[in-house]
């Protein structure tokens, strides 16, 4: 029989669920994604594209603030794959992460179950699959988190969200390319830019073929609409635009912007932008939507160019004559980056925040390490073509990093990725940085190259304070935005300049800091970042604060590989209220049946 002390244990810790349940009030939404090839033509030729659902590109997500997002991927590629949820936090779980040093990837025909939180956070991010340049042939998609109802927007409700998803794109598969960049060659010029998997509309008849379908943008006048655009190509920037419109932008990658009207917009690989378009034009004909090459010989690059179309509901006509011009700054080498500087944080509107939470002052936080990043063009290492940060190239580890923490698994990787570049010969190596929890660190970003590099951070947002041309020195700190500089998850390095970031390490994870380029990041252009919390050593109730046990259904892999069953999928992931539900049971049945 149980005592009475154990009943009230018991009946403690079913009261105690049930707050936590309670007080969350958080709902589950649920998504299944079947990622598989089908053929499409973008560009006109026949080519194998990756779908999900069918669909290219993938549907999108749009979940609300601390909704619980429960993702069910079933594998029906011919290689490993995994998801990633670029932007999202993964506030506790860094096990969802879904890159290759957190993760060990879903085999062909597997299905494995992402569960994470979009906690404390809104804005526009976007899915992709995150190895083998899987991207350069689709699978991505819009992730749309929404305030919560009690919490404002700092504008007024728009008419609808539209998605649009661009890129450059080749007519090669994402397999062909790979042998390209395995051969010791680069990629060269892309055959395009698709817009929703769409290709150019045909404004040029010389340029663009006949035959080719096209993205149509239906609205209606007198509206404003929210478009999401999002850059998720393999190495290009993009000037995005829409002809006889202005571009009102609000927000980027979870952070609402000083509302200012562009008539075009730089958009570097990565990235993402919400701009409310109003419909305020008198509809003689249809629209042009276009994205065109940037940084690039214009001229050699014409065929570089996506165009889709606006269509007002009391449309006139069709479009035709020249599109809009791109800005006119071949000669001007600031004008992309003072475009950028102007891009400013609305620290007056209401809604989730990037860290460090509750505090606007991040310019007086003192900084606990610096780390300064240099990117050069690709190098020989091992007779291998590479790419490196301060002369590190990035070699993945067989066995998913935090898995190897838990398991006491050795050898791994080494925390000892350089503050400042390497003065000897480039390496490989599995290198990474040993991040200071709850530190604020500093990260100066410098592109050694002549193409623009985006950079992403995993876990968090990170705040923008400064770029420019040159070398990076230490009184390149009296130029920073130490106010309202924006915070977001991509940046933008120009050639032959730098960019500065500040991030407060309050995540606990091991966390994916990388070229967004594609090409650069699978020759090793990445790190990670290891945030542990010391305070929860040997602390089973205090650790579940800032990270969650693995899953019950991670898959292992590398040193690991012993201990993954067939198909060891769990159920539990797929309806996480099961357990929940098992566990008040036996609490009520034990207290009430003695």
């Amino acid at each position: 029989m149980v005592s009475k002390s154990t009943k009230l244990v018991l009946f403690g810790l079913l009261i105690s669920v049930l707050v936590s349940i309670s007080s969350a009030g958080d709902a589950f939404v649920y998504y299944d994604f079947e990622v598989s090839y089908i053929t499409a033509s973008p560009l006109g030729v026949p080519q194998q594209v990756i779908a999900i659902n069918g669909k290219f590109p993938g549907p999108p997500m749009n979940v609300t603030t601390n909704n619980n997002v429960v993702v069910n991927v079933h594998n029906k590629l011919d290689e490993d794959l995994l998801m990633t949820w670029a932007g999202v936090f993964q506030r506790r779980t860094h096990w969802q992460d879904g890159v290759l040093g957190t993760n060990c990837p879903i085999p062909p025909k597997w299905n494995w179950t992402y569960q994470f939180q979009a906690k404390d956070q809104i804005g526009s991010f976007f899915y992709f699959p995150s190895i083998n340049f899987q991207r350069a042939s689709g699978g991505y998609g819009g992730i749309i988190i929404n305030n919560r109802p009690v919490i404002p927007i700092p504008f007024a409700t728009p008419e609808a969200d539209i998605v649009l998803m661009i890129g450059d794109w080749y007519t090669k598969s994402h397999s062909d390319l790979r042998k390209t960049l395995n051969g010791g060659k680069s990629l060269g010029m892309p055959d395009g830019v698709v817009i929703n998997g769409k290709g150019p509309y045909r404004y040029n008849d010389t340029l663009v073929p006949d035959g080719i379908d096209y993205e149509t943008i239906n609205v209606h006048p007198g509206k404003t609409y929210r478009l999401r655009v999002h850059n998720v190509g393999v190495s290009t920037s993009l000037n995005f635009r829409i002809a006889s419109h202005n571009l009102l932008l609000a927000e980027t990658e979870g952070s609402y912007t000083v509302q200012q009207n562009y008539t075009s917009l730089d958009i570097h690989v990565g990235q993402s932008y919400s701009f409310l378009l109003t419909t305020d034009q008198n509809a003689s004909s249809d629209y042009y939507i276009v994205a065109s090459a940037r940084m690039v010989n214009e001229t050699t690059w014409r065929r570089v160019t996506g165009v889709a179309i606006l269509r007002y509901s009391n449309s006139k006509g069709k479009a035709h004559g020249p599109l809009p011009e791109p800005p006119q700054d071949q000669n001007d080498k600031t004008f992309s980056m003072n475009q950028a500087r102007s891009i400013r944080w609305n620290v007056s509107a209401s809604g989730a925040r990037p860290n460090p939470q509750g505090s606007f002052r991040y310019g007086s936080i003192n900084v606990t390490d610096l780390f300064l990043i240099q990117n050069k063009p690709p190098v020989k290492i091992g007779g291998k073509k590479r790419a490196t940060l301060n002369g590190v190239s990035f070699v993945n580890p067989t066995t998913p990093m935090r898995l190897a923490d838990k398991h006491h698994v050795k050898g791994v990787y080494k925390m000892d990725f350089p503050h400042k570049p390497l003065t000897g010969s480039p390496r490989m190596g599995t290198s990474i940085i040993n991040g200071t929890y709850r530190g604020f660190l500093e990260i100066i970003l410098q592109n050694n190259e002549t193409r623009v590099h985006t950079y992403h951070l995993d876990g968090y947002n990170f705040f923008v304070v400064g770029m420019d041309y040159g070398e990076w020195s230490d009184n390149s700190r009296g130029t920073y935005n130490k106010w309202d500089g924006i915070a977001r998850t991509t940046a933008q390095v120009y050639p032959g300049a730098w960019t500065a970031i500040l991030v407060s390490l309050d995540n606990v994870g091991i966390w994916n800091l990388r070229t967004s380029n594609l090409d650069s990041w699978y020759l090793g252009q990445e790190t990670y970042i290891r945030v542990i919390n010391p305070e929860t050593a040997g602390n089973a109730e205090l650790s579940l604060k800032t990270e969650l046990p693995a899953p019950d259904n991670v898959l292992f892999c590398g040193a690991l590989k012993k201990l993954q069953k067939p198909q060891r999928i769990s159920s539990a992931a797929n309806n996480p209220i099961k357990p929940v539900f098992t566990l008040l049971m036996i609490c009520v049945a034990i207290f009430y049946l003695h």
